[in-house]
């Protein structure tokens, strides 16, 4: 294996935010998108690593756990921090995603992991209006040059457009083109 010391790749991409307005409040929205994108069930998939499961497995249990397609693996409700410096939005984020889509990547470049899970926050801004925003996928994922990983971006395009219209939010033509 040949070390190169000192090299860097500069990567120059274009990334769309996506910020759609929800016509809900912000916990009523907050909650149904938690409901349909349930935390990561760590026990099983703690189990799952100890005993070495195969990969069959993992994908069956991940189905279980995401049965939008995706799993949150971590969320922050900044409000109440934030108001300690007198700011009065309410915004969560959260790293949403699914490993076993993920992986489809991963064999072929595990940078894609800067990206995977995706980036998701639920806020309201001045006038009270709630809003979900995530930078699109495949303008993430095509920036690695490799057709197979652009790919899988788009079907996370889909995906997410998918889990929108199940929550009742028109999802972005962005989503959906292709």
């Amino acid at each position: 294996m040949t070390t190169r010391t000192h090299e860097t790749i500069d990567t120059v991409h274009e990334v769309h935010r996506l910020a759609v307005a929800v016509d809900a409040s912000f916990d009523d929205f907050k909650s149904r998108y938690e409901r349909a994108v349930p935390r990561l069930d760590a026990q099983v998939f703690d189990r799952l690593m100890r005993e070495h499961a195969d990969w069959d497995n993992v994908l069956r249990a991940t189905a279980l756990n995401a049965p939008h397609g995706f799993i949150v693996y971590w969320s922050f409700d900044v409000t109440a921090l934030m108001r300690l410096a007198g700011d009065t939005w309410r915004c969560t984020e959260y790293l949403m995603g699914n490993h076993t889509i993920a992986q489809r990547m991963f064999r072929h470049h595990p940078g894609i992991m800067l990206y995977a899970p995706l980036r998701t926050g639920i806020y309201e801004d001045w006038r009270g209006t709630t809003w979900f925003s995530v930078d699109q996928p495949s303008a993430q994922f095509a920036s690695f040059g490799d057709p197979r990983i652009a790919e899988v971006g788009l079907e996370l395009d889909h995906k997410l457009a998918a889990l929108l219209d199940h929550l009742g939010v028109p999802p972005p033509a962005r989503l959906t083109a292709r």
